[in-house]
């Protein structure tokens, strides 16, 4: 196919340069042309024969599959060679004939005789141009144009006088004699000529003659376009310079005439080689294609059949679940054996089914087993270190014991309500998680609820929340939120061995028309192994010795359950961020750093 594509695109430019050289000069290409543009014809021929042979050994040696291929072949090949006959013989012909409906035309001949017009034309005009010319009498235009050009260097005139006023309809009077402007040239002591006079159409003015022999001046375009030319001497030392003009156009319609001549003149060139153009055409840009299309037929017979298409609905069918499906057996056809293993397959399958399905509920209720005891264990550390808190206030200080009794027990009390709605959950055969798109909790809230039995627990552990921006209220249950903290804090001490630095933040972001509200959770651990990036939230992986490898799973599922994305970028002895992107009601306010108005993610 990709052959098959370059053919096109080659063809393609090759046709149009072939045809700008045709319709150009009306020639054939030359010999070398031959030679270049028929190589691939000849490659592909070469090719082709070496695939027919090889099939033609096949079907004599009665290979598997040789009969079918064979036979789908000469489809292929009757097919083509059917379709292209007719397309070849009737574009000849029909080129054929509209060549020769031109030459019934005789616009050549029309042509000539419009050239031959213009020309007969030209010359009676410039007849006519010459007796007025030598008729008229310009002298006293001349000279109020001398008079006028004097007065006005004299007095620097710049309105309109009445000597203006004269010139212009005499300009006028001229132009209606067909005389377009009069020009005098004067020569100066140092044998130049220079204007002293103009009277006429301004664009027709020269800054020196053209000539100063009498009579008409050779024309030169553009210069002289739609203008001839007349020299009278008036004086020895003067040349008047007579522009009369030809009408608007008359250069462009003779020049026109010039070049559709040439084009149908190209006609009788492109019939006299038609024979040979179309043979070239056909053979470098017909037969490859054909060929290449043969070449082809070859690597598809294989594909090709109504067997393998029943083979294709019987394997869609079994991947929908319908195991009942069967193909009947054609005991002749060399796919036969296919069809056989592949109905032998579909029985061994229904056998296999029902193991399968326990199998499979098996491994559910052992996923479920290892998940729940994961998520059972992460509140138990701060029900363990809010009485260990309390235990240690009362041994030491227990005067003081008020002080924290409420803030533990209500941390114990919380906890204890997030592992009874979990249990319940597990106990229920709950259906996947349902996104909380109707509560509103308030982001920094919840994650300084989390944080407070870690700070105490772990004083060598710095948490900043200082970036968490206050009023934003995340689309999502309170408990969820501390499943996704718990699991990334506990994640950021175990990292940083008990002792560094966890940094909380919020952004607002924005991806193309949408806008999101970043949380960040960032330590200063020894970060995550680059071979183990594409294992961080694969269920069951991890690093840990007490690990259960479900932390990161289960925090993705929330976040992706609630229409959010969750990533990571990390670097070994640096540290690991975490990045959550929780989409913004549309209806939310853009986040204010400064306050003000309750943004929502």
């Amino acid at each position: 196919m990709l052959i098959y594509l370059l053919l096109c695109i080659l063809s393609i430019l090759f046709s149009r340069r072939f045809s700008a050289e045709l319709l150009r000069d009306g020639t054939v290409p030359e010999p070398l042309s031959f030679v270049v543009f028929f190589t691939i014809p000849l490659a592909l021929l070469v090719i082709l024969a070496v695939s027919v042979a090889r099939l033609i050994q096949d079907y004599i040696a009665r290979r598997t599959g040789s009969k079918f291929q064979t036979r789908l072949f000469a489809y292929f090949i009757v097919t083509a060679i059917f379709t292209a006959i007719p397309v070849t013989v009737i574009t000849s012909q029909a080129l054929y004939e509209l060549l020769q409906f031109w030459r019934t035309v005789r616009v050549t001949q029309a042509l000539a005789d419009a050239q031959g017009f213009a020309m007969d034309s030209y010359s009676l005009r410039l007849d006519q141009f010459e007796q007025k010319i030598g008729a008229m009498n310009f002298d006293p235009a001349m000279n109020l144009a001398l008079s006028l050009a004097a007065t006005a260097a004299e007095t620097a005139e710049e309105e309109d006088s009445p000597e203006d006023a004269a010139l212009a309809r005499m300009a006028e009077d001229l132009a209606a004699l067909g005389i377009a402007g009069v020009q005098d040239f004067l020569s100066g002591e140092d044998g130049a000529w220079v204007s002293r006079g103009f009277v006429g159409d301004p664009g027709r003015e020269l800054t020196a003659p053209p000539g100063t022999l009498r009579g008409f001046v050779s024309r030169e375009l553009p210069r002289d376009i739609d203008t001839v030319r007349y020299i009278l001497r008036p004086a020895p030392n003067v040349i008047r310079l007579v522009s009369c003009g030809l009408g608007a156009g008359f250069d462009a319609a003779v020049e026109n005439i010039e070049n559709e001549k040439a084009k149908f003149e190209l006609i009788d060139a492109i019939r006299i080689n038609l024979r040979t153009i179309l043979a070239f055409f056909y053979g470098v840009f017909f037969l490859p294609t054909l060929l290449l299309t043969m070449i082809i037929a070859i690597s598809f017979t294989r594909r090709v059949s109504q067997p393998l298409m029943e083979l294709t609905d019987a394997t869609r069918r079994v991947a929908e679940g319908d195991f009942s499906i069967q193909i009947m057996v054609q005991p002749r056809d060399e796919l036969g054996l296919l069809i056989r293993s592949f109905n032998a397959m579909i029985n061994d399958l229904k056998k296999t089914q029902g193991s399968l399905i326990r199998a499979e509920k098996i491994s559910i209720w052992k996923n479920m087993a290892q998940q729940l005891a994961h998520e059972v264990k992460n509140p138990l550390t701060p029900i363990k270190l809010s009485a260990e808190r309390v235990l240690r206030r009362w041994r030491n200080d227990p005067a003081r014991i008020g002080e924290i009794v409420e803030t533990s027990m209500l941390a114990i009390i919380q906890e204890v309500e997030g592992l009874s709605i979990l249990v319940k959950e597990f106990q229920t055969l709950s259906r996947p998680l349902e996104p909380s798109a109707q509560t509103r909790t308030p982001l920094r809230e919840a994650i300084e609820e989390v944080i407070v039995p870690y700070r105490s627990s772990h004083s060598a552990v710095h948490f900043d929340t200082q970036y968490i921006q206050d009023g934003v209220l995340v689309k999502m249950d309170k408990r969820h939120i501390t499943q996704i903290m718990t699991n990334l804090i506990i994640n950021g001490i175990d990292a940083m061995d008990g002792a560094g630095q966890i940094e909380i933040r919020t952004d607002l972001v924005k991806k193309r028309e949408s806008r999101y509200c970043r949380l960040s959770v960032q330590d200063s651990g020894r970060g995550i192994l680059k071979e183990d990036y594409g294992n961080v939230f694969t269920p069951y992986f991890t690093t840990k010795e007490s690990g259960t490898g479900l932390g990161l799973p289960i925090v993705e599922r929330i976040v992706n359950d609630h229409g959010g994305t969750i990533w990571f970028n990390s670097a070994e002895g640096e540290g690991t961020t975490f990045f959550i992107d929780f989409p913004l009601d549309n209806a939310a306010p853009v986040l204010n750093p400064v306050g003000g108005g309750s943004p929502l993610c």
